[in-house]
């Protein structure tokens, strides 16, 4: 397993386009989330361990705010070849038995998470409403044990974009295992 780290913030760096079906056959594309006040787009997949470990975290996360205008999408780009946890049968499955509650989209031929640098699973990608980055962080400072959170660096930052506050300064990068890429 290699760990690796998300890339640093980059201001006012605009969200790209996308158009990628989900696990249950709607496509998806950046105009569906239009009218919503943020976007949180999260690189996931069904076997990288630091996933599994907020993934409960993050479902909650993404419900608690969608009634507060802001979306979700989960993003898996790995290679489900070498990857069959990450195969759309398996992300459908997953998506299904956690009641994710937002799209779980594939990204098949990877171009999505290259246009987002994305390097890990999670790396999560917070927007505003011109869908300019916002913040690209960690969940919390615990990936591991949900009980020894004692920041909620994510939700924090939802709430102070909704407040209509600046980015935070200090945006700690998410961790976790390295994209799957097709050789």
């Amino acid at each position: 397993m290699v760990v690796l780290s998300s890339q640093p913030f980059n201001p006012h760096w605009q969200c790209p386009p996308f158009k990628l079906p989900s696990v249950d056959g709607r496509i998806y594309s950046l105009a569906d989330f239009k009218d919503n006040e943020a976007l949180l787009v999260a690189f996931i997949c069904n076997h990288c361990p630091y996933v599994k470990a907020i993934e409960s975290r993050l479902i909650e996360l993404a419900k608690r705010y969608q009634k507060r205008g802001v979306a979700t999408i989960g993003i898996c780009s790995n290679d489900p070849t070498n990857y069959p946890d990450d195969s759309k049968e398996a992300l459908l499955l997953r998506w299904q038995e956690k009641d994710y509650g937002f799209p779980y989209l594939i990204d098949e031929n990877q171009s999505v998470a290259k246009a987002f640098d994305a390097v890990c699973t999670p790396d999560l990608f917070l927007f505003d409403a011109k869908r300019e980055l916002f913040y690209h962080g960690r969940l919390d400072d615990n990936w591991k044990e949900e009980h020894k959170v004692t920041r909620h660096d994510l939700s924090d930052a939802i709430e102070d974009l909704l407040a209509g506050k600046k980015p935070p300064k200090d945006q700690i990068s998410s961790m976790g295992c390295s994209i799957k890429w097709k050789k």
